[in-house]
């Protein structure tokens, strides 16, 4: 065995990796008026300042009609007081279980900030004419990857996905509209609460966490790390 492999076999431990978070806390007062302008804010200083890659990036997790849940990275597309906006293949698994049950959970993991944004609400789908208008808005080859593709599904070789691209870059050449997919589309997570968390010294983070009211204002309160 030589000394690369060597260190190869030596398996790593996941228990000994820290990391002290010194980044500046978080207080009450420091919060916007709504959530959805918290957000704005922070996503602002990770896409300009910190320059994170793809910040919009968040993990949404599902769970079906029978409390299964499923989790995936997928890229936010909008966002406003009325909710948080992501596109997907309405029979993909996340499609399907969105129709079963529609409490969902986003999480947005800025890590090199020592940061996340977890917001959990109801997920409702966009109207047709949003989802067009988002949908003829992306790359001629991102709309027929929308149709190439049977998200979730099994398939036998990547060569069967590959071919299925290529008929449809035929039908519908650089230049031509393609049609909206009928099982495409978008939703939008309207928030019940959204936690704001700050990575600090010795595991002592500050979470600031909104909740809605049932007057449409917001609760804060702090949750202990």
């Amino acid at each position: 065995m030589n000394d690369r492999d060597a260190v190869s076999a030596v398996p790593l431990d996941p228990a000994s990796m820290r990391k002290q978070y010194r980044a500046e806390g978080l207080a009450e007062s420091d919060l916007a008026a709504t959530p959805v302008a918290q957000f704005a804010r922070w996503f602002k200083q990770a896409a300009t300042q910190a320059h994170l890659f793809e910040p919009n990036a968040m993990v949404v997790s599902t769970a079906d009609g029978e409390g299964r849940p499923s989790s995936r990275t997928v890229l936010l597309k909008q966002f406003d007081e009325q909710g948080f906006v992501f596109y997907t293949n309405y029979d993909s698994r996340k499609g399907r279980d969105l129709s079963e049950n529609p409490y969902v959970s986003l999480l947005f993991p800025w890590h090199p900030m020592a940061r996340q944004v977890i917001v959990c609400g109801v997920a409702r789908r966009t109207g047709r004419d949003e989802t067009a208008a988002y949908f003829r808005s992306r790359p001629h080859g991102s709309q027929l990857g929308a149709w190439a593709s049977a998200q979730s599904s099994v398939i036998a070789t990547r060569a069967d996905l590959d071919a299925s691209y290529a008929e449809l870059a035929a039908r519908y050449p650089e230049g031509e509209q393609v049609p909206v997919p009928p099982h495409w589309g978008g939703f939008r997570v309207a928030p019940q609460s959204v936690e704001f968390w700050q990575g600090r010294e010795n595991r002592l983070h500050d979470r600031l966490r909104y909740v809605a009211e049932a007057d449409g204002s917001w609760r804060v309160e702090r949750l202990s790390p």
